[in-house]
């Protein structure tokens, strides 16, 4: 894939590593085609299978690389910075992460399943359960009530629904549905 070195520039996508170098096709995705494939090294490979113990400080890299503007590389970068969010590193850029929703929506396809996980995630991909408080990324108009929900909003006490897309919680005293991809997990 002589097309893949070239927008690698020769170099790994997620630490910018130039040896030992080869492809890597991004799950549930299993053709080697450039969009759904990423250069990546020798160091990077194996930490890339779901159940390799990861090496904290070897991913600091993934700072760079979340930024990328190549929809896999993010996808990559999202998942491993999921399996990493107890360090505080990774939790910090999870919040400042921002990604389109159809690569959020890549980054949480389960691997071995080839389908989305039930599991409700925020708009960092942190799984959300009954009980957790929330706050809004974003203002949101609240249809039937007549009132905006603003940004940075706190919802205590969530509960999950049978779409991994959405949750219930107050707002202004009054229980809404809440789309999952407008919220962070506040805790």
């Amino acid at each position: 894939m002589k097309a893949l070195f070239t927008r690698a520039e020769n170099r790994c996508e997620l630490c910018e590593s130039t040896t030992d170098l080869a492809p890597f096709m991004v799950a549930p995705h299993t053709t080697e085609e450039l969009d759904h494939t990423i250069l990546v090294c020798g160091t990077c490979l194996p930490e890339l299978e779901p159940d390799a113990t990861l090496t904290a400080s070897h991913w600091f890299c993934l700072q760079g690389a979340i930024w990328s503007p190549v929809s896999a590389v993010q996808v990559v970068a999202l998942r491993l910075l999921n399996r990493l969010k107890d360090d505080s590193f990774a939790a910090d850029l999870l919040t400042q992460a921002y990604v389109e929703d159809e690569v959020r929506a890549w980054a949480l396809v389960d691997a071995n399943e080839g389908a989305a996980s039930s599991t409700p995630v925020d708009s960092n991909g942190t799984a959300l359960s009954d009980g957790d408080d929330v706050t809004l990324i974003k203002d949101l108009d609240v249809k039937g009530a007549n009132f905006v929900a603003k940004r940075g909003t706190m919802v205590k006490g969530i509960r999950t629904t049978d779409n991994p897309e959405h949750v219930e919680g107050k707002v202004n005293g009054v229980q809404i549905v809440l789309k999952t991809c407008f919220l962070k997990h506040a805790g």
